[in-house]
């Protein structure tokens, strides 16, 4: 069975990329523009993977995570925040609201199909280091 992923973020062309390289790993793709739209999607799709940006119009996806962690639906639903602030306290504040992985743009396709494979449990930790994913020291 296909297993879903909802990415949200505000500029299509990164929702349009990453859908497009997430689909031919296999993955159903769902897409939202901002944090209420992801609030509506994630209840409507039942993802199985949320791939979120930070900094979105109409609610941000911190506000948007830190929702959804506090509903029992979906506080253990994965989430990979996808984000193009790299300081020490964007990342923290992403680790903060409850994310899973924190990536920052521009990011490789091959790094966000191999983390999404890794938080499934459908790859091994090995595909995970080698795209840069995670390190090879944890």
């Amino acid at each position: 069975m296909e297993k879903r992923v909802l990415v949200v973020d505000d500029n299509a062309e990164t929702v349009k990329v990453i859908q497009d390289a997430l689909e031919r790993a296999g993955f159903s793709v769902a897409s939202a523009g901002n944090g209420a739209e992801c609030l509506a999607a994630v209840e409507e799709k039942q993802p199985d993977l949320l791939i979120l940006d930070i900094h979105m119009p109409v609610l941000s996806g911190l506000d948007a995570l830190k929702l959804l962690r506090q509903r029992p639906d979906t506080e253990d639903l994965p989430v990979i925040v996808l984000s193009g602030k790299d300081e020490y306290a964007d990342v923290r504040a992403g680790w903060g609201a409850g994310a899973d992985l924190y990536l920052t743009k521009p990011v490789r396709l091959g790094a966000v199909v191999a983390a999404a494979r890794w938080i499934l449990g459908e790859r091994d930790r090995a595909e995970a280091v080698a795209a840069g994913v995670v390190s090879s020291d944890l």
